[in-house]
């Protein structure tokens, strides 16, 4: 599960070919659910950075607290909020890493994955809108999850599905059938992720300093011999 992010200022420019966007990118060391994340959505046919709640909120739901900040790629057709926004309302979101929690015998160890070479994650996500009052709205979101790969299957079992530049535009798009869309849910590639110990102050989220995010070891990377 992705319950945490690591937002630090990515350029815009290199996330999306044709980016627009509408508010400036939302950051943060330790960013968790119930609070504003940055999505990058389909607008008129351009992609376009604005911001959202995270906690997928329809109409009808009473209790922002029952937000649901994750949905299984398996099961997008199970709930209704879900299948819904899958339909036509997909979208990404840019960070620069997800924190996990390995459990160990007294206390769970945080761990930062990030790209291995540190560039900027697209994780997919569904959106929808949600009204305040008769004149006044906003935007929630979910991320998409998938299993985890076998670099992470010993921290997690699931983690945010990644899209790439090259398949962005097509996930975006509200004309992409939604088998073809739902091929694009799969775990990262083993080679594109790396991961490394943070400091445990990470656990409290009103904790927002950027040490958060500050490697207390090794990243660890797949390496092809490890296939063998």
């Amino acid at each position: 599960m992705a319950g945490r992010l690591h937002i630090a200022a990515l350029p815009l420019d290199g996330l999306l070919p044709g980016l627009e966007a509408t508010h400036p990118l939302a950051t943060s060391p330790n960013r968790a659910p119930r609070h504003p994340v940055s999505i990058i959505r389909h607008e008129q046919g351009t992609p376009r950075l604005t911001t959202a709640f995270w906690g997928l909120t329809p109409p009808w739901l009473k209790v922002l607290d029952h937000a649901p900040h994750c949905a299984r790629a398996e099961s997008l057709d199970e709930r209704a909020m879900f299948r819904d926004a899958f339909a036509a309302r997909r979208c990404l979101v840019p960070v620069s890493g997800v924190y996990v929690w390995k459990p160990q015998p007294r206390m769970k160890q945080p761990f930062l994955v990030t790209r291995a070479d540190r560039g900027p994650l697209l994780l997919a996500g569904l959106w929808c809108r949600y009204h305040t009052t008769l004149t006044h709205y906003n935007d929630s979101m979910a991320l998409i999850t998938v299993p985890a790969n076998q670099l992470l299957a010993p921290l997690t079992d699931r983690f945010p599905a990644i899209m790439d530049a090259g398949t962005a535009h097509h996930w975006l798009s509200p004309d992409t059938p939604q088998e073809q869309a739902r091929h694009l849910l799969s775990p990262a590639p083993l080679e594109l992720l790396g991961i490394f110990p943070v400091s445990r102050r990470v656990n409290d989220p009103s904790y927002q300093d950027w040490a958060c995010g500050r490697p207390t070891g090794n990243m660890v990377r797949w390496h092809s011999e490890q296939e063998t």
